[in-house]
């Protein structure tokens, strides 16, 4: 009876393994897109995460709370770290956008994406959520959004033991929506991480991850902000 059970386990994972929506491609920000006067677009940005830590790799319970003891001052110096002036990369973006003749304005509440509906789709480059009752809401044809997912310092870990230094990590991704039809006019995964330039290992203040942390931030802020500078 275990074997049968075992078995639907198996086949139930392969399953939804299968199932399993494909990871979202990046999409160039074509010339038009930016050119185009018409459109109404706006910026919109998800909740800031918090500033925090995280160790890949430590993947059972006791691995975890082991790195989580090793790293207890980097945790706690980390947790103190700022999200400096991130909160204003949408009115940034948003005024880059107007320098070059479009149409563009700021959504002022956080965006929670994970309340919209699924959107079902099997055609590549359209979103994974359905975006399309924003453009009532908003008044607007487009929308840019900014979803920042991680900040802080991350360490590898196989199971107890760590496999590099910390590094400071900046993870989201940037996308435009096309709210007529859920497609993507440009998608843009982030995953920036930078090792201290020096020692990393300083307590309590950690002077090399901590310039590390504030150099991704403007790497972070940059690749947002590119691809509408051409």
């Amino acid at each position: 009876m275990k074997s049968l059970f075992a078995a639907v386990a198996l086949m139930v994972s392969v399953l939804l393994t299968g199932c399993a929506s494909p990871p979202q491609t990046p999409v160039s920000l074509k010339s038009e897109v930016l050119t185009a006067k018409t459109p109404k677009v706006g910026v919109a940005m998800t909740a800031l995460p918090k500033v925090d830590t995280q160790f890949p790799g430590a993947g059972c319970l006791l691995c975890l709370a082991a790195a989580s003891l090793t790293n207890q001052s980097l945790t706690a110096h980390v947790q103190t770290l700022k999200h400096e002036d991130l909160a204003q990369l949408k009115a940034d973006l948003a005024k880059v956008m107007r320098d070059k003749g479009m149409d563009a304005t700021v959504i002022d509440e956080p965006l929670d994406v994970a309340k919209l509906p699924k959107f079902d789709s099997k055609v590549p480059n359209f979103a994974r959520q359905d975006f399309t009752s924003l453009k009532a809401k908003y008044g607007v044809d487009k929308l840019v959004v900014i979803q920042i997912t991680a900040l802080g310092a991350w360490r590898n870990y196989a199971s107890y033991i760590p496999t590099e230094d910390p590094k400071a990590v900046f993870m989201g991704s940037g996308y435009m929506v096309n709210l007529a039809d859920n497609s993507l006019d440009w998608y843009q995964p982030i995953d920036l991480r930078k090792s201290a330039d020096q020692k990393w290992d300083e307590p309590p203040k950690f002077p090399g991850l901590t310039n590390a942390y504030y150099q991704v931030l403007e790497m972070g802020k940059d690749a947002v902000t590119k691809p509408f500078i051409q």
